[in-house]
Order: structure tokens, then C-alpha cells, then sequence
């Protein structure tokens, strides 16, 4: 039969086409990926939550609470993409990427900063910082030029009268349980203002304002565990992972075009195509990328040749038995589909459990692991069946030799 070259070209358009958005490409996607801590350098701490009082219960409501408080305080450090995980009934593990002061990190995250006005015995609360206008809060200047902190309330009416209450007494300002400052009204205050002087720098009466404006947490949060990682480390560890990757990737190509010729090329070419729409995927999906999901993304290679390896299997059994080289690509095709897909579901089964009951580190292997294995099955099953038809209808898919099979392994139907 002869060569249909449409079909040779279209074959050829369209490896081309994979391999030339790759080669163009890749840079500009690995740049768009987050990186975790453990690869980028950063800082992770983990809380467990208790009450303020005896008569606070700590819920799941109660914790999601506290968890967009830190979220709003990590805003202050400057930290993007910041993972906060609530762990079980009472944890909850916070990882920022690329933070260097750590104890500033520490600090900010970890106080309560719960303001509160007081009457002049210190004992009872007039006002909190919930009734702080949103934003309320800036860094400033007191009369004699030292920094201080402004304050906007919400309610300048209720002001006024607390002030016009206790003219001529203290109104003592705590932070937490610490008193910062203690005014004595001097006059009713009407444009709802208030200023904190103490022994503030510039930095801390705007760390202070910051704070404030983020919001007071709802619960007590004791820290009982936190490590860093020093960028130069991560950067250290992403390097030694790609490298690993990359020779996994270049042995597994040698052996696959050296075991199963040509087929083994259309496998080289729908890893190459894996391996980039893995990383796409995670770009576009904002995928925070760790140690585990790039273990977890070699691992994915490793599934995608295995479901390119038991389809040609498969062909190389039906062409044994003597079938034509287009009815055992047909044959090997439909059978191997199942195998495929079962093999693929049991493991996206497993992953999704390590997902759910896995701590931060475990889920981002997971998340990892299922991308992987869907783009796995997408390239494994539909690219390579498609360039394998387009080689069958140009008609060069003449000799078993060119799948490894030898003619004397062939017998008869």
C-alpha cells in the first residue's frame, strides 16, 4: 500500500506543534507557578486554638473566623499566596513563603491585639476594637511630635458620650491585658477620634495600627510548633529535584524508543506533552508547588509511561497471535483501555483519602498526584492513540519490527 502523506504530514504538524509550545513556552509557565516554602524559603507555624474564657466553645465557625483574621494580618507582612490549613477541631497551620523575619511574622500572627477602652478603674470595657471604623487605625504623631496611633471610631455619638461621662477622669486605653495608655478626658471628644501615645517607634505604632485595622483574633492561639527554611535551602532543594526529574524523564525515554521503537517514540513525545500541561495546569490553577508535589509530579511520569507501556503491551500480544498490524492496534487499544482507567482511578481514589486526612505537606502531594494523573490518562490514552491512527492511515506502520516484535515470535490465527 502506499504512503498517504496528508496523514504523515498532519503526524508530523502535530508533534511539531507539542514540541514547539514547549521548547517556547516552558520558561514562562514555571516562572507563573507559586512556589511552597520548602522550595522557595519561608516560615510555617502551627497553632492550636483555645477561648478567650471558660464560656467561649471553639467551632469550626469560630475557627474559620480566626483563620481569615491571620489571613488579614499576613496582608501586613506583604506575604502572596499564603496557605492557612484548619487542621481537626482546634489546629490551624499557617505557611508563608518567603518571609525572613521570622519573629516579626511570629509576632503579628500570634497576638490576640484585642483594644479595649476602659473606665477609669481599668475594669470595665466601654469600647473594643470591634467598634474601630474599618481602617480606622493609622500610624501618627502626638502634639509634642512622638509617634503615636490614630483612631476613627464608628459610632463619634456614643463617643461623646462616653467622654462627656468622665470628663476630668482616665480613660485607660489596654491592648490585650497591657494598658498602652491612660488620657484623661479633659473635654467631650464629637469627631469620634482618638490618639495612643506611649513609648512607640515609628515602625511599631504603624506595626500596632496595622494590627488593629486587621482585626483582633477570635480565639487564643499557642503556638506548638514552627520551622523555617532558608531560601538558599529550598532553592538548593528545587534544583536537586528538577535534576532528579530530568534524568528520570531522559531513562525512562531511552528505554521506552529502545524496547518499544517506534511507539516508544510517540510515548517520548506524550510525556514531553505531560510534563509541560502538568506544570500549565498548576500555573493556571495556582497550585502552590512543595517538595512532595514535584515528587508527586516524577511519580505522574512514572504512571503516564506505565499506561503507554500496558497499551503497547497489549498490540505487541495481538500481533503475536497473528493479527495485521491495524486490527492488533485496534484490538490492543480497546483492551488495554480498562486496565488503564482502573489503575488510574484506584490510585486518584488513594490520593484523594491523603487529601483528606493528610496535613499540608500530604495534601499538596495529593493535589499533586490526581492533576497529574488526569493529565496522565489525557496524553496516554488520547494524544497517543491519536498519532498512532495518523501513522496507521499514512500507511507506514508496516513491519512488527517497528513494535519490537520479532517475525519469528509471530504465529498463526
Amino acid at each position: 500500500m502506499r504512503v498517504r502523506w496528508g496523514q504523515l504530514v498532519w503526524f508530523s504538524l502535530l508533534v511539531i506543534a507539542v514540541l514547539a509550545t514547549v521548547a517556547l513556552t516552558t520558561k514562562d509557565v514555571v516562572k507563573r507557578i507559586t512556589l511552597g516554602l520548602d522550595l522557595r524559603g519561608g516560615f510555617e507555624v502551627l497553632y492550636v486554638a483555645k477561648p478567650h474564657d471558660k464560656e467561649q466553645k471553639i467551632t469550626p465557625k469560630t475557627l474559620a473566623s480566626a483563620a481569615e483574621a491571620l489571613r488579614n494580618r499576613i496582608d501586613v507582612l506583604g506575604v502572596t499566596e499564603p496557605d492557612i490549613t484548619i487542621e481537626g477541631s482546634n489546629r490551624i497551620r499557617v505557611q508563608l513563603a518567603g518571609v525572613k523575619d521570622k519573629e516579626k511574622a511570629r509576632e503579628i500572627l500570634g497576638k490576640p491585639a484585642r483594644l479595649t477602652f476602659r473606665d477609669p478603674t481599668g475594669k470595665k470595657v466601654l469600647l473594643d476594637g470591634s467598634d474601630l471604623k474599618e481602617g480606622g487605625a493609622s500610624q501618627d504623631y502626638d502634639q509634642s511630635g512622638r509617634p503615636a496611633v490614630s483612631l476613627q471610631l464608628k459610632n463619634p455619638q456614643q463617643f461623646y458620650d462616653l467622654t462627656r461621662k468622665y470628663v476630668g477622669q482616665p480613660m485607660p486605653i489596654y491592648l490585650d491585658n497591657q494598658r498602652l495608655d491612660a488620657p484623661v478626658i479633659n473635654e467631650p471628644i464629637p469627631n469620634g477620634k482618638a490618639i495612643i501615645t506611649g513609648n512607640f517607634t515609628a515602625e511599631s505604632a504603624k506595626t500596632l495600627a496595622n494590627l488593629l485595622n486587621a482585626g483582633s483574633l477570635p480565639v487564643d492561639l499557642q503556638e506548638i510548633q514552627s520551622y523555617s527554611v532558608d531560601a538558599s535551602l529550598g532553592q538548593d532543594s528545587l534544583m536537586k529535584s528538577l535534576r532528579a526529574g530530568l534524568i528520570a524523564l531522559v531513562m525512562i525515554f531511552v528505554f521506552v524508543i529502545g524496547y518499544y521503537r517506534l511507539p516508544g517514540l510517540i510515548a517520548a513525545v506524550t510525556l514531553v506533552a505531560y510534563s509541560y500541561l502538568v506544570l500549565l495546569t498548576f500555573s493556571l490553577l495556582h497550585v502552590t508547588l512543595t517538595l512532595p508535589g514535584i515528587a508527586a509530579y516524577i511519580l505522574g511520569i512514572g504512571m503516564a509511561v506505565d499506561a503507554n507501556i500496558i497499551m503497547y503491551e497489549r498490540i505487541k500480544e495481538e500481533m503475536r497471535r497473528g493479527k495485521s498490524i491495524p486490527a492488533a492496534v485496534r484490538s490492543g487499544s480497546r483492551r488495554s483501555f480498562l486496565t488503564i482507567f482502573d489503575a488510574n482511578i484506584t490510585t486518584v481514589l488513594a490520593a484523594a483519602v491523603l487529601f483528606y486526612f493528610g496535613t499540608a505537606g500530604v495534601k499538596g502531594f495529593a493535589v499533586s498526584l490526581i492533576v497529574s494523573i488526569a493529565v496522565s490518562f489525557l496524553t496516554a490514552v488520547a494524544l497517543a492513540r491519536i498519532l498512532m491512527n495518523l501513522l496507521l492511515k499514512a500507511n507506514v506502520l508496516k513491519s512488527p519490527a517497528l513494535f519490537g516484535v520479532k517475525e519469528s515470535e509471530i504465529g498463526e490465527l
